[in-house]
């Protein structure tokens, strides 16, 4: 790994990263018109895994390895975040709160890995607990109500994705430690190919019968916008930033992700037309200053 400046190409990868993930949140919702939260799942990973699948060879790991990034990253972060968009969740929001995976990642890292949190870490959290109670008393607020408005499901469910994809990043650290030298990549793939069949089930035990069979007449842009989140935000996003990890220390690289949020606020108001209340301000203002706290602080300290 280099300590070098990050070069021209480096920033534009970056740049293109921040980007690509945070349209994401508004494609998601677009997509969501004509498919129901299971069948986006089961097409978007069925479209990353199957091209390059025929390119890679599975990861030489332990089977269950992929599986759980499969489930945990897959059906768990991705399958609850499309559901939370679905049932009363905002793009502008879900953009936010699924950047809660940081917090998470460091508490199930102290518990399954013994892995202790640095005092920047420890700040962001206090920080990000009271984002979350910002969040919380937008909904016992009587103004509330509104174009901006949230549901209680969704705001659990986007929760509950950010603490899969926490959990998604605990097997890919196991997996680090016992096999370095492991293409990830390939592992990328192979897992995209685990969350197929679960998706598959799901629709049809819990889709209506009468939507079971609607994305037959899908409109050709929601199939555009399928491609957009297979190809686009999981394979060339991942890609583009793992290639920035192999070159340049993670403390480098990761304060870009602060760039997600703002580009997901700002597609999803312009987009949509969403709006975000008091409340919710308060609680995005929290989260990103924890965010920052936890990426930048560590740097700030070493200067």
């Amino acid at each position: 790994m280099k300590n070098n400046a990050l070069t021209g190409r480096d920033l534009a990868a970056a740049l293109a990263v921040v980007l690509i993930w945070g349209v994401n949140f508004v494609i998601t919702k677009l997509a969501l018109r004509d498919f129901t939260a299971f069948q986006l799942g089961a097409i978007r990973f069925t479209f990353a895994a199957l091209p390059l699948a025929l390119f890679f060879k599975p990861p030489r790991i332990h089977w269950k390895w992929v599986v759980l990034y499969g489930v945990f990253q897959g059906v768990g972060q991705f399958g609850l975040m499309f559901l939370s968009l679905k049932v009363g969740m905002t793009a502008a929001l879900a953009s936010v709160m699924l950047q809660t995976q940081v917090f998470f990642t460091a508490l199930f890292g102290f518990v399954l890995l013994r892995e202790r949190a640095g005092r920047p870490l420890q700040a962001g959290m206090v920080l990000a607990a009271l984002g979350l109670c910002c969040f919380a008393l937008n909904y016992v607020n009587p103004g509330a109500a509104g174009p901006g408005a949230t549901t209680v499901l969704g705001f659990l469910l986007i929760l509950c994705a950010a603490a899969m994809w926490a959990a998604s990043n605990i097997v890919a650290r196991r997996v680090q430690q016992i096999h370095a030298d492991y293409s990830p990549v390939a592992f990328v793939v192979w897992s995209s190919a685990v969350a197929i069949l679960p998706f598959v089930l799901l629709s049809w035990l819990f889709d209506p019968e009468a939507v079971r069979w609607r994305w037959l007449d899908a409109h050709w842009t929601s199939w555009v916008e399928v491609g957009y989140l297979a190809w686009m935000a999981t394979i060339v996003g991942y890609s583009l930033w793992t290639w920035l990890l192999k070159r340049h220390p993670a403390n480098r690289v990761a304060p870009f992700g602060l760039g997600v949020p703002v580009v997901g606020l700002a597609t999803g108001m312009i987009a949509l037309g969403e709006t975000i209340m008091p409340w919710q301000w308060a609680g995005i203002a929290l989260v990103v200053a924890a965010l920052a706290c936890v990426m930048l602080g560590g740097l700030l300290r070493r200067r």
